[in-house]
């Protein structure tokens, strides 16, 4: 894991941690009683009720359930304090956050007080302690005004790809856009992924290839505090929480319904490894979040001035152009290098408009280590914060261990709930990895009945078949810059693609839509057909072959083939077909039958 990157700087090893859905004042926001410089709750901030009268923010939360409304129309309505319409033109209208009660409300009577408070600092000792020894930004915003899976794809490449909720075509194939871990590699820059679950950071297509797979990923409980105490991070390190909650093994991700107890222990147990490291003194940790998760925040969002990463458009009703931010998130900076009780405010450019967001840290982190390009528009554009480290030596008084965090939840994890909309997401993700996305239960009805103990198991077993099969790969030699999938040759550069078929006449065409080759004895193999990419713009689609004399009885196996049993035989037009998905089946068809691009 020995890093080839060597300069004069303070810093050589960055770690980030993206914690789940709580917006500044939620969190932190209290925290201005003991620091006036924080631009945090005085008291005095309101919302309207639908009823008329004003809810003042409050200091009362505790144990959030359920989880706030936080999608593009929620966000635009908390935001504006109106209704999301298409006629609406958020250019034009001014961010007033007078929504956020109303809003609530109309999703769950009583919701509007769950939303309108925050937590006190003594609740949150974990952070309450950072705050004071090392630096807080108060002018950091989510990049999108939506839900986490953009926001998170934002914080490794500065754009989503046009990405503003689940795609499961995206999904399947992976986010393509170059992330910040390429631009360090190419730099001779390590980086490492440390994981509990299957990592979201294998949403980015590259990250899924065998080399990074074999090198970068690292289980948390395994290897994390091992590399710390040996010196052995390296230059980026990315750590994932636990994104379900069981009883057994809560989830640390603070995401609603999740008690923030479990993530002030996991930042405790992160921040107690770093610092007792022999690399401490080179370190830079950040935490930050993902977005607001639909709780009240007071500083108006940047809507105007905001450059679109790529250009691309997301998709209908919305069609957004990605150029406002999200809500105000809370940001931490801790480094033996940053004085106690440091504020960090908005930034002083590189751009009159531009803020700290989510690409800010791949713009940092392209000047930290002397990287050669930016990766879209945004980062460009975003704010960088290596002025925190604002000493000329590090210090020697940070403290060796964090307080003890408060429990706030009294009752157990409710593992037997329904699935959030970030975790059917990383199941469907594991699906991708173990192969099952090739089933015709993919994506809904694969997580539309599962419950968070069955996603959690079902994520454990699909991604260690994934790890199964990539140690396979390697083993024999597989090209390690491919991809490799379940199923997959790792030497091609083929995507897997999702079932479109969902009537038996389209399933029986997928079933039996496969080539045909003679052997030199005369034997036949007929494979599961994959088209393949046209060569060039221009080229005509090939004409289908028709075959109106034969009689196919086989073997048919999901995974690639069928071995026939017969030779041709007069047909009569009439079909008959048994296809059941989850295992290998007899097939019998009989009838005129169309094989498209045969060759």
């Amino acid at each position: 894991m020995a890093s080839k990157y060597s300069n004069s700087a303070p810093i050589k090893t960055v770690i980030v941690l993206v914690q789940e859905n709580r917006s500044f004042d939620h969190m932190v926001g209290w925290m201005k009683t003991l620091n006036p410089d924080i631009n945090g709750i005085t008291g005095s901030e309101s919302n309207p009720m639908p009823t008329g009268g004003p809810i003042f923010f409050g200091s009362e939360s505790a144990y959030v359930d359920p989880d706030p409304g936080h999608s593009i129309q929620d966000v635009f309505e908390q935001v504006f304090g109106v209704e999301w319409a298409k006629e609406l033109d958020a250019q034009k209208m001014r961010p007033n956050m007078q929504g956020f009660a109303k809003n609530a409300e109309r999703k769950m009577k009583g919701m509007s007080s769950t939303v309108m408070n925050g937590f006190r600092p003594e609740s949150l000792p974990v952070y309450k302690e950072l705050v004071a020894e090392f630096a807080v930004c108060d002018r950091w915003f989510a990049s999108v005004p939506g839900s986490t899976q953009p926001n998170r794809l934002f914080v490794h490449s500065a754009t989503s790809h046009g990405l503003t909720s689940n795609d499961k075509e995206l999904l399947i194939k992976g986010l393509p856009q170059k992330t910040i871990f390429e631009s360090l590699e190419e730099a001779g820059c390590t980086f490492g992924i440390y994981y509990q679950y299957p990592p979201p950071t294998l949403f980015y297509r590259n990250l899924r290839k065998l080399k990074y797979i074999i090198r970068n990923f690292h289980q948390f409980d395994l290897t994390f505090k091992r590399h710390c105490e040996q010196g052995k991070l390296p230059n980026y390190v990315v750590i994932e929480q636990r994104y379900f909650d069981l009883k057994l093994l809560p989830g640390n991700d603070d995401h609603p319904s999740h008690d923030v107890f479990e993530g002030q222990k996991f930042i405790k147990e992160i921040y107690q490894a770093l610092r007792s490291s022999p690399q401490w003194k080179e370190m830079l940790f950040i935490i930050t979040y993902d977005e607001h998760g639909g709780f009240f925040d007071h500083v108006p969002t940047p809507v105007k001035g905001v450059p679109s990463p790529d250009g691309i458009t997301g998709p209908e009703p919305y069609n957004f152009q990605f150029n406002r931010l999200g809500v105000r998130v809370p940001t931490i900076f801790i480094s033996p290098w940053i004085e106690k009780g440091t504020v960090l405010h908005g930034p002083s450019g590189p751009y009159p408009t531009s803020e700290f967001e989510h690409s800010s840290i791949p713009a940092t982190i392209k000047k930290m280590f002397n990287l050669r390009e930016f990766l879209t528009k945004r980062d460009e554009w975003a704010g960088t914060f290596e002025t925190i480290i604002n000493r000329k030596s590090p210090r020697t008084d940070c403290p060796e261990i964090l307080p003890e965090p408060v429990k706030l939840r009294e009752a157990e994890a409710k593992d037997e709930a329904k699935l959030s909309d970030f975790q059917e997401e990383l199941v469907q993700l594991a699906a991708v990895l173990c192969g099952d996305h090739m089933k015709d239960v993919f994506p809904r009805k694969l997580v539309e009945s599962m419950t968070v103990s069955g996603g959690a198991d079902y994520v454990k077993g699909a991604f260690g078949k994934f790890l199964e099969e990539c140690e396979k790969a390697r083993q024999n030699g597989a090209d390690e810059s491919n991809i490799c999938l379940p199923g997959w040759d790792c030497n091609s550069d083929n995507n897997p693609t999702a079932p479109k078929f969902k009537s038996f006449a389209s399933k029986l065409c997928s079933c039996i839509g496969f080539h045909i080759h003679t052997h030199r004895d005369g034997g036949t193999t007929a494979h599961n057909h994959r088209p393949p990419p046209p060569t060039t713009p221009s080229r005509a689609p090939p004409r289908p072959r028709q075959i109106h004399s034969a009689t196919i009885i086989g073997h048919f196996d999901l995974n690639n083939h069928v071995r026939m049993a017969s030779s041709p035989a007069t047909m009569t037009t009439a079909a008959a077909l048994r296809c059941n998905w989850r295992s290998s089946v007899v097939v019998v068809v009989v009838g005129s039958i169309s094989f498209p691009n045969c060759g």
